[in-house]
């Protein structure tokens, strides 16, 4: 029984650790690849949840068309985002880029409040998401099985396009050297532009994937923010891989110290995040950022 209880949390930590993935690769993405920290990034998530819980009431019912709408909507604002106000930050530093987005996540926090209200609402799911299976003695959700796959299949597309496609390695030599790609004939600033949006997409789909799960409150922009910079420093700028591995061990520690400790998880993940950078400051699979 013992352990039929541990390896029922154990696939409910990876769960919420293959979430967690979704929600801060966009975030790993821009800061890795672009050297921008983009503190809004946890807004972004929100908004996502809430565009989806708007699709649902009142565009279509149907929690697919929210999965497929509201991460091009997040993209949308992100792109704009990125254009309007961060492209004039970039040759001013770190401080400016987090001052900035910091200010914009605060924004986006009363539009919010004042868009949905400050009552805490949840996004349903469809009847044939919405049941469990037998795992282990115990029911489990649906869902949370159907998230572990999803989530394995955004790392695995998100990893190809970066490490095997033209794209990527425009994006990657563009982070090195701006100069040389722009006299290859390609607009870099356009390059980066796109790249912003695809953090903000999925931001977005992070946040539709998390809505039936964790709920839609205001505050859950800065919750979720915190733990992505953990999973961020852990994982290691710029990678993938480092990323996923980060989010899961992330996921599996807060699962277990909320069950075990639960007045001290956060403390833990910070803990496991001092030892990261005690050991390897660049993080487990990290690149070292110029």
């Amino acid at each position: 029984m013992v352990l039929d209880i541990i390896a029922i949390q154990l696939v409910n930590g990876l769960s919420y650790g293959l979430l967690l993935f979704m929600i801060t690769i966009g975030l790993s993405l821009i800061f890795g690849i672009m050297g921008v920290l983009n503190l809004a990034h946890g807004s972004l998530y929100m908004i996502g949840a809430y565009l989806a819980l708007s699709i649902t009431q009142h565009i279509a019912p149907n929690f697919m068309y929210a999965l497929l709408l509201a991460p091009i909507f997040v993209a949308v604002i992100s792109f704009l985002l990125e254009i309007c106000l961060l492209r004039p930050t970039y040759k001013l530093g770190h401080l400016s880029q987090v001052l900035l987005t910091f200010g914009v996540a605060y924004i986006l926090h009363d539009v919010v409040r004042l868009i949905w209200g400050a009552n805490v609402k949840s996004l349903t799911l469809p009847p044939w998401l919405s049941g469990s299976v037998e795992l282990f003695g115990q029911t489990f959700p649906l869902y949370r099985i159907l998230i572990m796959g999803f989530g394995l299949l955004v790392a695995a597309v998100m990893w190809y396009l970066q490490e095997k496609t033209r794209w990527g390695a425009i994006i990657r030599a563009g982070l090195s050297n701006r100069e040389m790609v722009s006299g290859l004939g390609i607009n870099i600033k356009i390059v980066f532009s796109v790249v912003f949006a695809i953090g903000g997409l999925l931001a977005g789909l992070g946040g539709v994937a998390a809505g039936p799960v964790l709920g839609l409150y205001l505050g859950m922009e800065f919750e979720v923010l915190i733990l992505a910079l953990v999973i961020l420093v852990v994982g290691g700028l710029g990678s993938i891989t480092g990323t996923l591995l980060a989010g899961l061990i992330v996921g599996v520690v807060e699962t277990f110290g909320k069950v075990l400790f639960p007045q001290l998880s956060l403390l833990i993940i910070f803990g496991l995040m001092a030892l990261v950078l005690v050991v390897k400051p660049t993080g487990m699979l990290g690149k070292q950022v110029h």
